[in-house]
């Protein structure tokens, strides 16, 4: 009975097994066509409420278009070209996703193009599914980029600016983490 007692205070003091979240670890992206054929671009490394991201995937090369570098997608006559996010982003996931979602912006365009039209920005909008995170793709202007946001704001692109595509209409509407 003593040896009982002992046990069963023993495992009370032992705090429970942290549960690992769906943002926790290290996990992949990927790009998803029409017709699910997937396509890895990178990886992540969730820790706490910040990460680390690597768009280190083998669909990617280098273009150099509006005087500028670019890593781009190509298959056919599309690309679907990384804008990196040229101010400070913090890369916290505190309440919501919206650094990480700044991390992948994308601009698409026709691969005979010479330059890039921002006009033609990819938005995936993250949330949460089941142990990942599924980007859903909207159409931005990200012309505003080309100039520094105001002090103390890092996020100039606008709810109000957000447009949700039409998925039959583009080449990868889905953006994947797991």
């Amino acid at each position: 009975m003593r040896s009982t007692l002992i046990l069963i205070l023993a495992l009370s003091l032992v705090p429970p097994a942290a549960e690992a979240g769906p943002l926790s670890g290290a996990r992949e992206i990927f790009l998803i066509d029409g017709q699910g054929e997937r396509l890895r671009i990178g990886r992540i490394r969730f820790e706490g409420d910040g990460y680390e991201l690597a768009l280190d995937g083998a669909g990617f090369a280098d273009h150099f278009l509006s005087m500028r570098p670019f890593r781009c997608i190509t298959a056919g006559q599309r690309q679907l070209c990384h804008l990196e996010y040229p101010y400070a982003n913090a890369r916290d996931l505190g309440a919501e996703l919206t650094d990480l979602e700044y991390d992948l912006l994308f601009v698409s365009k026709g691969a005979g193009e010479y330059g890039i039209d921002m006009w033609n920005g990819a938005y995936y909008r993250l949330e949460a599914d089941g142990d990942g995170l599924t980007g859903t793709l909207h159409e931005v202007d990200l012309r505003p980029l080309a100039v520094p946001p105001p002090a103390g704001e890092m996020r100039p692109i606008r709810e109000r600016d957000l447009h949700a595509a039409e998925p039959a209409d583009h080449w990868l509407p889905v953006l994947r983490i797991e």
